[in-house]
């Protein structure tokens, strides 16, 4: 995503709708949300997870200099099928070495449900933005999805989640004033 996504806390938003709201600043598990909205019909598919160059809004996002190298995981969270979040969560390189913190062993499995497990992690404050189409994978490209993220910090280790929601979501909730 271009470095100039302007990320934003609830007090700096007009004229959003309270359910977008709730749903942008909803401080629990948004597997477990998404998996009851899906009557359990929930599933994680991995898109791409590896080493790379951070972008520059992560590397701020994970107080790391710029150019900073991570492990980047990229996932879309379906419910019925359908993809209803595009997420993607990285953690810088060095922070993660020597954290006993494998993100690479997640597989299919919610890293989200893993955070949230685990108290010794701590969730920062969550920030919104317009998510620029130019950060989504083709199929679901669009302009002006909201996106949020937050960090997921224990001790020296960092890990931010993105989470962009999909038309599909709203549909699926029943929320037309995105």
């Amino acid at each position: 995503m271009p470095s100039n996504a302007l990320w934003l806390r609830a007090d700096q938003l007009s004229s959003v709708s309270p359910t977008v709201l709730d749903w942008l600043f909803d401080e629990g598990s948004l597997t477990r949300r998404l998996t009851a909205l899906a009557d359990g019909a929930f599933r994680v598919e991995p898109l791409l997870e590896g080493w790379q160059t951070l972008r520059d809004d992560e590397c701020q996002g994970l107080d790391v200099p710029p150019g900073s190298s991570g492990w980047v995981r990229e996932v879309y969270l379906h419910g019925h099928d359908r993809p209803w979040v595009f997420a993607r969560s990285v953690a810088a390189r060095s922070a993660l070495e020597g954290s006993g913190f494998d993100l690479a062993l997640l597989g299919t499995r919610s890293l989200g449900e893993l955070l949230f497990s685990d108290s010794a992690f701590e969730r920062g404050p969550i920030e919104v933005c317009r998510y620029p189409a130019a950060g989504l994978p083709a199929e679901v490209r669009a302009e002006g999805l909201w996106g949020r993220r937050s960090r997921f910090s224990r001790g020296a280790l960092g890990v931010l989640v993105a989470e962009v929601f999909l038309p599909s979501l709203w549909d699926q909730a029943g929320i037309a004033d995105v």
